[in-house]
């Protein structure tokens, strides 16, 4: 495992790469970061991929190096200019991908993304935009759509996991989702326990709290997904 530098038109960002041990170029996983940036949680879930499921995994940054937020207010600062400006997001998730497809040892030609929270929007903005992956999996993501792709064609696989008491993503827009990405090989998991956050190891509230048991069935739907994207 180690981090990783990489520039998007001259801007520095800094990835987290982890390889599973023993597996000559294994399929690969790109991991979205909520709204804080790219820190432990990420890392956490790129090394489960790497451990309990054997693929590699590639934790991208959006943000910059070394800008993270630690407060709501610098989360918020951070995040809502990208969900605002989605050209620009999408463009950071462009370099984030070639980023990862470029380390040493892995199958580009088998790469799936997932995301949580922020970085639920951000993969399905991935599939929005047709970008070079099989499938994408959001994770209590945010499901507002993207201004400037209205009527997006989707090409990749998607699975949404989604917690059905998530204010941040109501039953209106769950249904929203589903009309915008018709036609699309689509998969949502809805669970009747969580709200937002179910797979953040020390998140408590009452938006935002960890559910182990839907942390674990979420990533148990996962492991089939992508087991079956990469064949």
């Amino acid at each position: 495992m180690s981090a990783v530098d990489y520039q998007i038109d001259g801007q520095a960002y800094e990835g987290w790469f982890v390889k599973p041990a023993g597996k000559a170029n294994p399929p690969l996983v790109i991991v979205c970061h909520a709204w804080g940036g790219l820190g432990a949680n990420e890392k956490q879930k790129a090394q489960i991929i790497a451990d309990r499921f054997g693929y590699a995994a590639f934790a991208i940054d959006v943000y910059g190096k070394d800008k993270r937020g630690t407060t709501q207010a610098e989360n918020e600062s951070l995040m809502y200019p990208l969900v605002g400006n989605r050209a620009e997001l999408q463009k950071r998730l462009a370099g984030g991908i070639a980023a990862a497809k470029s380390q040493t040892g892995v199958d580009a030609s088998k790469t799936a993304a997932i995301g949580f929270c922020f970085g639920g929007l951000c993969v399905l903005d991935m599939a929005r935009a047709g970008m070079d992956v099989l499938g994408v999996g959001s994770f209590h993501g945010l499901f507002r759509p993207a201004e400037n792709m209205p009527q997006p064609k989707i090409k990749a696989k998607v699975l949404i996991e989604h917690g059905w008491n998530d204010p941040m993503a109501t039953p209106d827009d769950v249904l929203a989702i589903t009309k915008e990405f018709s036609g699309a090989d689509w998969q949502l998991h809805a669970h009747g326990l969580a709200t937002h956050a179910f797979t953040t190891v020390g998140a408590t509230g009452d938006a935002t709290q960890y559910h182990a048991d839907t942390d674990r069935r979420s990533f148990a739907y996962l492991a089939i997904f992508l087991a079956e994207l990469f064949g």
